[in-house]
């Protein structure tokens, strides 16, 4: 599973040109266009979130909705109690057994601890010190696993191990090449399409993928011990003055 955004005015940067058409007068002659102008700015945003398997994007397990905050990061609209209502209802929707691939948002690692009222730094540290030693586990891990289904945490900064990056970039692309209103409305509908094109084979060919880039790493780390176990230790001897020792010891 994963979350990702689409803006209303996303479009292709680059489109196919005709170079026999030499002028706008030329053009318009011909009955042809010039070429669509790219609109400015972002505009709206859909924030999305999903979830599939080899099977395909899991039936009913898209949340779609309307970003209401101007910001780069979409993460500012995504919190846990939005993300745990969408786990409640996604959750008996898959085979029993699942393991769920995520990320370490912040909110996929709710700790159960509410906030209610605004803190400086150290009044915030001195509560994490407080219940730290408490917390060895996940909320929404401990709820997974009541539905028999567990939960595997991707490494840091490592999207590539996951499937669902490639399903969405093939969604965006779709909405990208066929977007030429730039309204939202339009867009969701483009995005929908979008998902309905990233069918069970595709899906099949990511994970594919991202196995093979999983083997690679691993190789990478059978490589890196073989050569830390090939070099001799390191033995560092210190030779110096002590209280109970005498010129002729050193």
């Amino acid at each position: 599973m994963d979350e990702t955004w689409v803006n209303a005015r996303d479009c292709n940067s680059r489109i196919w040109v005709d170079k026999t058409v030499i002028s706008r007068t030329d053009a318009f002659s011909k009955g042809l266009s010039t070429g669509p102008t790219n609109p400015s700015g972002k505009g709206k945003r859909l924030i999305v979130v999903h979830i599939g398997n080899e099977d395909g994007f899991v039936p009913g397990g898209l949340l779609c909705f309307e970003s209401k905050k101007n910001t780069k990061d979409y993460h500012d609209e995504m919190n846990g109690e939005v993300f745990f209502e969408w786990l409640e209802s996604v959750l008996p929707r898959l085979k029993d057994t699942a393991v769920i691939v995520m990320d370490n948002a912040p909110y996929h690692s709710d700790k159960g601890e509410v906030i209610d009222k605004p803190m400086v730094i150290s009044q915030l540290m001195t509560i994490v010190r407080r219940i730290k030693h408490l917390h060895d586990k996940y909320v929404i891990d401990e709820y997974v696993k009541q539905y028999n289904k567990d939960v595997l945490r991707l490494p840091p900064y490592h999207c590539e191990l996951n499937p669902i990056e490639m399903a969405w970039s093939a969604v965006k692309n779709h909405v990208k090449t066929n977007n030429t209103t730039y309204k939202l409305p339009d867009v969701r509908c483009l995005l929908k399409e979008g998902l309905d094109k990233v069918n069970d084979v595709m899906w099949k060919n990511f994970i594919r993928h991202v196995m093979g880039v999983e083997n690679k790493f691993w190789d990478m780390d059978f490589m890196i011990d073989e050569m830390l176990a090939e070099k001799e230790p390191m033995v560092v001897t210190y030779t110096g003055e002590t209280s109970d020792e005498s010129d002729d010891d050193i």
